[in-house]
């Protein structure tokens, strides 16, 4: 992992998400968290504030070394018991059945091999155990499409892997979950090639 992707990228996408309409996105997303919870790209911990109270104990990952100092922050800044640790989503260090709640934000878009990914949170969530998504994915418009494809390059390699174009739905049904709750829209910040969105709540099947 090279010099921007560590001490860059990290501070960039910390502005670039700490928005006010991403982080209500935030709150409605981790409403119904609850019990052990394991959130998977923590990132600089911009969900952090917005962890309910009841959560006994957050698990927070993250594959890059780079966050890690503005992350600490927010963690001592809530009074939610967080730990963090460095890891990789499709590897992850926990028995079957271990949380109660998995989390990712904005991280289907980056994981080197989302299939892996998405198998590792079924695996490790408890029987009725909740998977909460907040992404950005192929949009529903052929139009946008084309041009998520065409500036996907571009894209992963100025925002660390992240991919316009990963059809999330399709990946999270295809890995043995089903929805009971799904709203997709394009959000109002970003262009529409970059803001097809998905906030949902899974359960494995």
């Amino acid at each position: 992992m090279g010099f921007y992707q560590r001490r860059i990228l990290p501070t960039f996408l910390d502005k670039m998400t700490n928005q006010p309409e991403l982080n209500e996105l935030r709150l409605e997303q981790l409403a119904s968290a609850r019990g052990q919870l394991l959130e998977i790209g923590f990132g600089t911990g911009l969900n952090a504030a917005y962890y309910p109270r009841e959560i006994e104990r957050v698990v927070a990952l993250d594959s890059n070394p780079g966050v890690e100092r503005l992350a600490r922050k927010r963690i001592e800044a809530t009074p939610v018991p967080i730990e963090f640790m460095l890891g990789a989503g499709e590897r992850l260090p926990f028995e079957n059945g271990t949380f109660d709640t998995v989390v990712t934000t904005l991280v289907l878009c980056s994981v080197s091999d989302v299939a892996s990914a998405l198998a590792e949170i079924r695996r490790v969530l408890a029987p009725g155990g909740r998977y909460l998504m907040l992404e950005h994915g192929l949009a529903d418009d052929a139009k946008v499409q084309k041009w998520q494809r065409r500036l996907n390059p571009l894209n992963r390699a100025v925002l660390g892997g992240c991919n316009l174009d990963r059809p999330t739905t399709e990946l999270v049904t295809a890995a043995g979950f089903r929805f009971d709750s799904l709203r997709q829209f394009y959000a109002d910040g970003p262009p529409r090639f970059a803001g097809f969105t998905t906030l949902g709540a899974a359960a494995a099947t």
